[in-house]
């Protein structure tokens, strides 16, 4: 390992976006969709995002089910989509999405090391047992966190001391994965130490706090660490 990551004891991972992509929800019924299949699968995943953020500020908590639930119906609603069994379709679709393609190898690689490893996610607890499952990445983690266990919702800091606190270890011995920049940023204000997944080309956010690395994909991840695949 290099220094700056030496005491690295965890592995933590953001779930929508990071591990498993978003889109493909809306990806597995793009014919019944047709052109606006691109449009409602980016509008779902901004009010997502959005219904969180101004849910924590009203202190007003429902699970990340109906939050996803919510933003779906406002992105059928904007583009004139009245569909109730296309409705349901999409959020079981939510339920069983794909993951990247390193996320199996590295996961396993960081296994084979016995280095920790949780995922920290704003989903509920039953999304992300079932996302996981249908993965197949349950039995490659050692814990799934959910933010249901304390009601708030990222970038709350109470969201980042959940690892701490499950792993009985120091902020610095986290390195934490995220592709929205948003979240490396409270993550990094939190003390982790973070890698910043950018899969898209997104620019930098303008706050205080900002991720110690960049990467394109998770593989950057065994390259900090010195691991090597198998």
């Amino acid at each position: 390992m290099i220094d700056s990551l030496a005491d690295i004891k965890v592995c933590a991972f953001d779930a929508y976006g990071t591990l498993f992509n978003v889109h493909s929800a809306v990806g597995a019924h793009r014919e019944r969709l047709g052109e606006q299949a691109d449009g409602v699968s980016l509008l779902w995943r901004t009010k997502q995002l959005e219904y969180t953020w101004l849910r924590s500020l009203m202190r007003d908590y429902v699970d990340f089910w109906q939050v996803t639930g919510d933003a779906l119906d406002y992105a059928l609603d904007a583009n004139d989509i009245d569909n109730a069994e296309l409705r349901d379709d999409l959020m079981q679709a939510y339920l069983k999405l794909k993951t990247y393609d390193e996320v199996v190898p590295v996961l396993s690689a960081l296994q084979r090391e016995e280095i920790k490893t949780a995922v920290l996610s704003n989903g509920a607890t039953q999304m992300l047992d079932a996302a996981n499952r249908s993965a197949g990445i349950d039995e490659l983690l050692d814990a799934s966190i959910s933010v249901d266990e304390i009601r708030v919702f990222k970038p709350d800091p109470r969201v980042y001391e959940l690892v701490t606190s499950k792993f009985s270890v120091e902020p610095q011995e986290v390195l934490f994965q995220s592709s929205n920049a948003w979240d490396a940023a409270g993550a990094a204000a939190f003390g982790f130490k973070v890698l910043w997944v950018n899969r898209f080309g997104q620019r930098p956010e303008r706050l205080p706090a900002r991720p110690d690395y960049e990467a394109t994909d998770l593989n950057r991840l065994l390259e900090l660490l010195k691991i090597n695949f198998e």
